[in-house]
């Protein structure tokens, strides 16, 4: 009979080393996982991504925000990344394992966003720390000296930005127009985006249009309105509407003069008085009477007590007086509550004296109280 207790304990004694061998083989990688409050980070996921050979392997942090992977193959180089709700936050390169060795690799989200901030400061001052170099990979140190370059190129455009548009705005309070647009344009070419630059560039053309005459008075006042246009395109607003419209009355535009002014008033029904006013005056200054009586009534319309509206009004009525047989004045309808208004509305004042005069002038009386505009209540004279 054949011997087999000898074989058997050889054969335990072989399989002993082979586990031997096969638990050396295998290296351990952990560490430890803080978030950006400075507290352990919980269920972060750590990704091992094996870079000399196909290999990826993967562990969450415990509620201590730890992780410990060991069952990772020594001899192989991973990248060590760290995931957070899906989003990959850090990466450690080039970790090599070692024969029955063990690795460390910690996380901290607090001292790399307090990097980074620090980073950003020393890129926005144009100087970099040489600690904030060493911690650096050479990639990151050539992104940033990148981000540096940029930003005092950046920093210089803003400056040149700047001088120009305080040049053109001095130029443009003197009066000296030309300089104005000079760097007005200076300051656009630099930054095409700055509506400002563009809105007070079509004020310095239409400024200059009232000391020039003739083809020179177009030119300006057709740039001052395109430049307008411009300006509106990028942001719509009661105020640029209102410029453009008083622009294009000049021109003699006076559909798209009351088409600008009407889509002022309709972002800014507070306003609406004033730029009805507006346009009211401006048909006024071309003789179209019609147009400056429509004008006048939406004024009013939209402010009941904007005296110059009321004034104006009475004065555009008159205009188109007419006188009978015996040589009496007879004013358009409106004409004398107009008056009124501005009377009442405004006592003492210089309008509401011219008022008075031609009131008396009309119907030897005045009234000097207000009414609200529509109401069919007609007070009586009061006499002098």
């Amino acid at each position: 009979m054949k011997n087999y207790r000898g074989l058997t304990f050889a054969l335990a004694a072989m399989l002993l080393m082979f586990t031997g061998i096969a638990s050396a083989q295998m290296s351990r990688i952990q560490g430890k996982v803080t978030g950006e409050d400075g507290q352990p980070l919980k269920d972060a996921i750590i990704k091992f991504e094996r870079t000399d050979m196909k290999g990826s392997y993967k562990v969450k942090t415990n509620k201590k925000g730890e992780y410990l992977h060991a069952g990772i193959p020594f001899g192989g180089t991973y990248d060590v990344v760290l995931e957070v709700n899906g989003q990959q936050r850090e990466k450690v390169n080039g970790v090599k394992t070692k024969f029955g060795g063990e690795e460390v690799v910690d996380f901290n989200l607090k001292e790399a966003a307090d990097k980074q901030q620090a980073a950003q400061a020393a890129a926005a001052a144009g100087q970099l720390t040489d600690e904030q170099a060493r911690g650096m990979t050479k990639e990151q140190k050539a992104a940033m000296e990148k981000a540096m370059e940029a930003r005092k190129k950046e920093m210089a455009k803003n400056k040149e930005l700047n001088d120009s548009f305080n040049a053109a705005m001095e130029a443009l309070q003197a009066k000296n127009y030309d300089v104005a647009i000079q760097n007005f344009e200076k300051a656009h070419e630099l930054d095409p985006s700055q509506t400002v630059v563009v809105e007070n560039m079509a004020k310095a053309y239409g400024e200059k249009a009232e000391i020039v005459k003739g083809d020179e008075r177009t030119a300006a006042l057709t740039k001052a309105a395109e430049l307008y246009s411009k300006s509106l395109e990028a942001t719509p607003n009661a105020p640029v509407y209102n410029n453009r419209g008083l622009i294009l009355a000049k021109l003699g535009d006076m559909d798209g003069a009351k088409a600008s002014l009407e889509q002022a008033a309709k972002l800014n029904p507070a306003g609406a008085g004033m730029y009805y006013y507006n346009l009211g005056a401006e048909m006024v200054n071309r003789g179209n009477t019609d147009g400056a009586v429509e004008a006048f009534k939406l004024a009013i319309a939209a402010d009941p007590k904007h005296v110059k509206s009321h004034y104006q009004l009475a004065m555009s009525l008159i205009g188109k007086a007419q006188m009978d047989d015996k040589g009496n004045v007879i004013p358009p309808d409106g004409t004398v509550e107009a008056l009124q208004q501005v009377v009442a509305l405004a006592p003492g004042s210089a309008d509401a004296q011219q008022a008075e005069a031609m009131l008396q002038t009309l119907t030897g009386s005045v009234d000097t109280r207000y009414t609200a505009p529509g109401s069919k209540a007609k007070p009586a004279p009061r006499k002098k």
